[in-house]
């Protein structure tokens, strides 16, 4: 059942301080590289990275998290298919492609941010077999589709309903792999309760205390994604 919660946006005062972004990545470009290296070691051997942008971000938005990863000891990629203007019919194909180039002998762990988190886990639905986990960082796959102050400005630039997706998705239905779902109660794009999720749509809940805008780049943030790729969980 839903609650008022699952279906109302995040609250205006935390939408307004969004605008506070730019400050925790300038914060994030002076500390990526150290806050992995405090970790050098935890990542070694793991499973290589992939990140994947939010709606209308690109790689150069997820720097940040590579570099914090890169020093932490394990390989990572952004999704290198240019910016994220929506969900089409062929974003799962090629990014199935983009991971057998990455790492065509290894299973890949996936961050996604925001719409790219719902796409990284349906990703891991169709192909569980090349996906070592996913990592979601406030992304709405839980709750209302409109429980976020961007799907107008959605449906506008992708140019369908977010009802109606090119691509068929249960997006609660938790993936096949361990899944962890990283949110903020200051989140002010996306409601908090759709990115944590109900019992049973991740396998771990982890919260932060960062802007949507700064899933990737403020240093709480990036030291959560680091310590969530080195959790030790099973699906």
């Amino acid at each position: 059942m839903s609650t008022a919660a699952d279906l109302a946006p995040p609250a205006w005062w935390h939408f307004v301080g969004e605008a506070g972004a730019v400050v925790d990545r300038w914060f994030g470009r002076i500390s990526a590289s150290r806050i992995g290296a405090a970790r050098e070691g935890a990542l070694a051997g793991g499973a290589p990275v992939m990140v994947f942008p939010g709606f209308l971000a690109d790689d150069r938005m997820t720097r940040l998290v590579r570099r914090a990863v890169r020093a932490a000891g394990r390989r990572a990629t952004g999704w290198g298919v240019g910016q994220n203007r929506g969900v089409r019919a062929d974003i799962l194909d090629l990014l199935a492609e983009r991971i057998d180039v990455f790492a065509p002998d290894e299973k890949v762990a996936l961050v996604g941010w925001s719409l790219g988190g719902l796409m990284a886990r349906e990703l891991a639905k169709r192909i569980p077999d090349r996906i070592e986990r996913v990592v979601t960082l406030g992304s709405p796959f839980s709750g209302s589709l409109r429980a976020n102050r961007a799907w107008k400005l959605y449906e506008r630039v992708a140019g369908h309903s977010i009802e109606d997706s090119p691509i068929p998705a249960d997006l609660p239905v938790k993936p096949p792999v361990p899944t962890i779902a990283i949110w903020s109660p200051r989140d002010g794009i996306v409601a908090a309760s759709c990115a944590r999720g109900n019992e049973g749509e991740s396998d771990l809940a982890m919260q932060v205390n960062c802007r949507h805008m700064s899933f990737v780049s403020a240093p709480s943030a990036i030291a959560a994604i680091l310590d969530a790729l080195a959790a030790p969980i099973e699906a």
